[in-house]
């Protein structure tokens, strides 16, 4: 089976695992992780770095579910200077994205622009140096957005829901209160902000310190509690979609937006796809070769 193939099914599991957990923080507070400038490379730019067919090795698990922190690392370069040993984090994406904090860029002469992570369309350039090779990216270096990660259990907890802006604040030595802090809700995240070393820094801020959400500035004034968090869906264009590919996931389902999903007998249809039908009230129809 591709390696394409066996990841998705390892995600699906580990978000079949959380789905019900319950999250360790149930006091209002929740944890912080500063995370540093780091690199998440397509498998095109990991073998043009590292060599050809190379694969990513684990050093040790992140926070979140199925992410670690790789032993690789790159040298990224800018116009004006460049920084070792910067950590690659696996596995493999699909795109190539650099997060610096501003301090970061201004060592590299560069400008990039304040984004959520997953969106480099038109992103500052930068190079990445590996030991077999470089790779000149025309865009992928962003500062990274300060985002909360939860569950959707954890929404309706916080009664926040995805894609929303909060402002949170930290006590500490020095109480810090950020605004726009976009909320991330998914069921294979774990409960957990993430903020970069400059924010960190303002704050005196250490990993592990907790946050606390002191305007959820809701949306359309959705009240959580009174129905589920759930991701709603475009009006069906079409009864019947023919679905080809070798594996059938949630994430396929929700793009689907046919109330009939016909695949052929061989295509592998995850646990939480077959959920996701049921939720969805869509028809699954096994089509015989």
């Amino acid at each position: 089976m591709q390696e394409q193939l066996v990841q998705k099914i390892v995600e699906e599991v580990l978000q079949q695992v959380l789905k019900n957990q319950p999250s360790p923080h149930d006091d209002g507070k929740i944890p912080i992780g500063v995370s540093a400038r780091h690199v998440h490379l397509a498998q095109a730019e990991v073998e043009q770095l590292f060599g050809e067919n190379y694969q990513l090795t684990p050093k040790f698990e992140l926070s979140q579910p199925g992410q670690f922190a790789a032993e690789e690392t790159v040298v990224i370069a800018g116009p004006k200077g460049s920084i070792e040993r910067v950590r690659i984090l696996g596995p493999a994406r699909t795109l190539t994205q650099v997060e610096v904090s501003w301090t970061d860029a201004m060592k590299l002469g560069v400008k990039p622009p304040l984004r959520v992570s997953g969106d480099i369309k038109g992103s500052s350039p930068v190079t990445l140096i590996g030991p077999k090779g470089s790779a000149v990216l025309t865009e992928g270096l962003i500062i990274a957005q300060a985002h909360i990660h939860m569950s959707p259990s954890d929404g309706l907890r916080f009664q926040v829901v995805d894609g929303q802006s909060v402002q949170i604040k930290v006590q500490g030595i020095r109480p810090i209160t950020l605004s726009n802090v976009l909320i991330r809700v998914s069921e294979r995240y774990r409960l957990e902000m993430h903020i970069d070393t400059d924010e960190a820094n303002a704050g005196l801020i250490q990993q592990g310190a907790l946050a606390e959400i002191i305007n959820g500035q809701a949306i359309e004034a959705i009240t959580v509690k009174e129905r589920p968090l759930v991701v709603k869906q475009p009006p069906v264009k079409q009864s019947v979609y023919h679905f080809d590919k070798k594996l059938l996931s949630q994430l396929e389902v929700l793009e689907i937006e046919a109330q009939e999903i016909v695949v052929p007998k061989k295509t592998i249809v995850t646990a939480l796809a077959y959920d996701k039908l049921r939720e969805l009230n869509k028809k699954l129809t096994i089509r015989s070769e």
